[in-house]
């Protein structure tokens, strides 16, 4: 059972409590919208997470295979040379969207050109189609790893909004709204309860007119010459 807060029991003091109630209730409401919403999305980044991981982890092991394979059929020394002056180059954005109120980040990715041949900072005399193979596998792969890790951070950072709203929600459900609830019952009781002590109180004191009334009437009755004395006075 819910406990009340101690207060007086005012009429305005009811209409602030009454006020209270109508504010915790819409909130209420209104962050469960929110949870319900941030778990939808959350949901769906976590199917989107599992994709692209399983994408991801496949494709660096595919660069990996091709470039052992690239090793095993060239020298360290043209391994190394072939990577000496890369063509191409990346630019890399860093920003953040809101997401129910949660920032969470976004990654753009740029090239310095769109030619696909310059992910390729060699010439294709002394090279193997290994090398060729681990490189383009590397190149499709990383757009996905970047939007692993945007993905992976949104959902850390939504999980841990959703468990503040969460907690949010349950100290409303569970412990606000019912313990104003218990007040303004306490403060509707009390009202009454004065209320009924005034009207008691009312007709204690009409009765005691009366009965004073009454009094003075036998009084009058049973002694007519007071009257008399009155009037001679």
């Amino acid at each position: 059972m819910a406990t009340r807060k101690q207060v007086n029991p005012t009429r305005m003091e009811l209409a602030k409590q009454k006020k209270k109630l109508a504010t915790a209730i819409k909130g209420h409401k209104l962050l469960k919208d929110k949870r319900d919403e941030l778990m939808r999305q959350f949901l769906d980044l976590i199917r989107e997470n599992r994709t692209l991981r399983e994408k991801v982890e496949a494709g660096i092991a595919k660069a990996n295979k091709d470039f052992v394979l690239a090793r095993a059929g060239m020298e360290d020394e043209e391994v190394n040379a072939a990577f000496i002056a890369p063509r191409q180059s990346v630019t890399l954005d860093a920003g953040i969207r809101n997401v129910m109120s949660v920032e969470v980040p976004v990654f753009e990715y740029r090239t310095k050109t769109a030619d696909a041949n310059d992910i390729y900072s060699y010439g294709f005399a002394f090279t193997s189609a290994d090398l060729d193979l681990a490189v383009e596998s590397l190149s499709s792969v990383f757009q996905d790893m970047l939007r692993l890790a945007e993905v992976e951070k949104s959902c850390q950072l939504m999980a841990s909004e959703i468990e503040k709203t969460r907690r949010r929600v349950n100290a409303l459900e569970h412990v606000m709204i019912p313990q104003t609830q218990e007040t303004i019952k306490y403060i509707m009781m009390k009202l009454d309860e004065n209320e009924r002590s005034s009207q008691i109180r009312l007709m204690k004191v009409k009765d005691m007119m009366l009965e004073e009334e009454h009094h003075y009437k036998d009084k009058l009755y049973n002694n007519p010459d007071v009257v008399v004395e009155e009037v001679e006075a």
